[in-house]
């Protein structure tokens, strides 16, 4: 008998995990990958797919003329989409905001301060930009549980170290993440003005910071995944409502000081969306439903046209 993840979501056997050390950032997509669910240019950065079969990476072919970036982890990459075509750079470029070709821009398991190696290490590649949106968040809150010693001086990231026994509060957890993320927006302005291009930080989305009751789908797939994984165990205290929305407005509050503009996904989706839509293929992951309708609100809350 096939396990709920087999049976509802196939596609995931695809996304391993498995990356390419690299100096600087730690890992990376592996180069001109092709599976039955994604595909990467020659340095890693997945394809995004057009209008009328059109495609563009940040080192591939593309239109020519300005673009737009969504820059990320792995939400932004793209994990539980079934294909190129529906993650959210791409569903933004198809219909939802199709003024301007989309570049995905990310990189899987990365923290605020990898994205932001990300832009100073490939920006050669890269056209004219005219919107930055960083869809990001959850990675840096994940990470907070991580000791002093582990932190550096920017922050932790994954595979450096064994998860502790005590942890911090979770509100010394808000403040530790929210107050790199904002550190590295910082630069992200500075780099977006001298670019030219409107920068955005979007929250990405949490499953319980949406809603507390998953769809039977998603309860499923969450609960196949918590007798094989330690999400729930070690993050628990920060998968609440109360964190989400603290958590945001920590962010919000820092976007202001940046004059950049601020959005919660997790609140627009719960606004926007029923408790039977399957939005989740697992509490940081969505399923092509869930990321076209994150594509259509960011359009929307955006302004992005």
């Amino acid at each position: 008998m096939q396990s709920p993840r087999a049976q509802l979501a196939p596609q995931m056997e695809h996304y391993t995990f498995v990356l390419e050390d690299q100096p600087y950032i730690g890992f990376f997509q592996y180069g001109n990958e092709s599976t039955p669910v994604y595909s990467t240019d020659e340095h890693g950065f997945r394809v995004a797919r057009g209008p009328g079969g059109a495609v563009a990476a940040v080192a591939g072919e593309r239109p020519p003329g300005p673009v737009r970036l969504l820059a990320g982890s792995s939400a932004t990459f793209g994990v539980g989409a079934t294909g190129d075509a529906a993650t959210v750079p791409s569903r933004l470029w198809t219909r939802h905001a199709p003024r301007l070709p989309w570049l995905n821009f990310s990189g899987q398991s990365h923290n605020s301060a990898q994205e932001l190696m990300l832009l100073t290490l490939f920006r050669q590649h890269l056209p004219e930009v005219a919107d930055i949106v960083l869809f990001s968040g959850v990675n840096n809150l994940v990470l907070s549980r991580l000791p002093e010693e582990r932190q550096g001086r920017h922050g932790a990231f994954f595979e450096c170290g064994a998860a502790p026994d005590t942890v911090p509060t979770p509100q010394e957890r808000i403040d530790r993440a929210a107050g790199l993320t904002v550190r590295h927006l910082s630069t992200w302005k500075l780099f977006a003005d001298a670019m030219g291009a409107r920068l955005t930080y979007v929250l990405q989305p949490l499953a319980p910071w949406v809603r507390e009751e998953p769809t039977p789908e998603e309860k499923l797939l969450f609960d196949e995944l918590d007798d094989v994984s330690n999400f729930r165990r070690l993050h628990n205290d920060i998968s609440t409502m109360e964190v989400g929305r603290k958590y945001a407005e920590v962010i919000g509050a820092g976007c202001a000081g940046l004059d950049a503009p601020f959005l919660d996904m997790n609140a627009a989706l719960a606004e926007a969306t029923t408790p039977d839509e399957w939005l989740f293929i697992d509490r940081v992951h969505c399923t092509d439903l869930g990321y076209d309708t994150v594509a259509r609100l960011l359009a929307e809350h955006l302004d992005l046209g």
